[in-house]
């Protein structure tokens, strides 16, 4: 690729009203830059010059930071942070263990095995966490799944709450209640948090909801804007939608049809839905269609938005297909919607003509969209709050996107966007505020 000349950078600019950022990391306004900041990634295949480890890179330049990984167990992929940062939780797919991190160290603190394996958890506090295992195990009572709630100081589990087929878990803003979600439910589950001597917990079933998949919860954490998968995790009904959940009433409002709804992003009173629909429309004019897109595939995603003040669309664009379960949003409210098993076109290695991935660029400001020229699943973003970047990890590989232009970074380091890091990148979170 070669670097932003003074020219296009000016173009872009107007485009996507930015400013150009040359070749140095474009910073927002206020950020210094003199201090070296820590973002870490999470790689997951051991090769011939390195362990499958967790990866340190400096913030300040997107360079590797330290020779040695820190050792989150023989596959550390999905990650969380606490609220203060201060833990992270890496989880190792072989062993099914969660392990903590002391980030102001650099060390382990200690790992948890759980009853199996998950694709959702979340730390809530530096000593409180939780995972979804929808295959736990009982013996008596109730079928298999379980939100397991760990106690992070101690490296123990505190209780096994019983939700069959947990799927994901979502924490309220003040960290309780929570809300879990089982494959192939039209229910979810409030819990609240467990007394730390007692393990004691209580759970409430909320119907009235259609496949509900994930939750995206106001500031003050009043009210959970519920996301109803609908046709796409296998109902018989005629669209996704949107339902709010008062949570001091636990009554649920009306269903608000999207076109479809796996992951979500509040940003003041907007709330970005996206999914791939069914194509239930007509043939000719199927609601999954790649209208308006130059590109070979046969199937595209929806990104609707949504007023929270009237529950109303406000508004469709056309994305990647695939399962969305990755969403962040830049500084400069670039929104970026990740999926996987979305339709790849091309060779990124070999880019002869379109090449397309799982990865869209929402320009919240003018509702352009950017589908960059990358392949892979989407399996971690983290934007940064003083530097126009957002990191990526799609295909195994770590990027760096320049948000004022929504294309990949280019530096004095990194020449292409990409940090080159041994092994398969699978998520990635800054450890640090920056």
């Amino acid at each position: 690729m070669k670097r932003i000349a003074p020219l296009p950078c000016l173009f872009a600019a107007i485009v996507f009203i930015g400013s150009c950022g040359g070749n140095s990391k474009p910073k927002a306004p206020g950020a210094s830059g003199l201090v070296a900041r820590r973002v870490v990634a999470s790689q997951s295949v051991s090769s011939p010059t390195a362990s499958a480890g967790l990866v340190i890179i400096n913030g300040d330049n997107d360079t590797v930071a330290h020779a040695a990984e820190i050792n989150a167990g023989i596959s550390p992929g999905l990650m969380t942070m606490s609220p203060d940062r201060s833990v992270l939780l890496a989880f190792d797919s072989v062993a099914n263990g969660v392990n903590i991190i002391n980030t102001s160290k650099e060390t382990s603190s200690g790992s948890i095995t759980l009853p199996g394996p998950t694709i959702s958890m979340v730390a809530t506090t530096p000593t409180s966490g939780y995972a979804a295992v929808p295959s736990a195990p009982f013996n008596t009572g109730p079928p298999p799944g379980a939100v397991i709630a760990m106690n992070l100081a101690s490296a123990t589990i505190l209780a096994t709450i019983s939700v069959p087929n947990a799927q994901y878990v979502v924490a309220s803003p003040t960290g309780s209640p929570l809300l879990a979600f089982s494959n192939e439910s039209d229910s979810l589950t409030v819990i609240s948090q467990p007394n730390v001597n007692t393990g004691n917990v209580v759970t409430t079933t909320v119907s009235g909801f259609d496949r509900p998949i994930w939750a995206v919860f106001s500031t003050d954490g009043s009210t959970a804007y519920v996301l109803n998968c609908g046709p796409e995790c296998g109902s018989a009904s005629a669209t996704a939608s949107v339902q709010t959940l008062d949570m001091s009433t636990l009554a649920v409002g009306a269903h608000v049809p999207v076109d479809g709804a796996t992951i979500g992003w509040l940003s003041g009173s907007t709330l970005y839905v996206a999914g791939t629909p069914t194509a239930s429309v007509s043939n000719s004019h199927p609601n999954n269609s790649c209208a308006g897109q130059a590109t070979a595939a046969k199937i595209c995603g929806r990104l609707d938005t949504i007023d929270v003040g009237t529950m109303m669309v406000t508004g469709s664009a056309v994305i990647t297909d695939g399962y969305h379960d990755r969403i962040d949003m830049s500084v400069n409210s670039q929104l970026f919607v990740g999926s996987y098993n979305c339709t790849n076109i091309g060779d990124v290695n070999n880019p002869i003509g379109e090449v397309r991935g799982c990865l869209s660029i929402f320009n919240t400001t003018n509702g352009a969209v950017v589908i960059p020229p990358d392949n892979g699943d989407v399996t971690g973003f983290q934007s940064l709050t003083t530097q126009y970047v957002e990191y990526v990890a799609e295909g195994g590989n770590l990027r760096v996107y320049n948000t004022q232009i929504d294309s990949l970074l280019i530096t004095n380091y990194i020449e292409a966007g990409t940090i080159v890091v041994p092994g398969q990148v699978i998520d990635v979170k800054a450890i640090d505020f920056f």
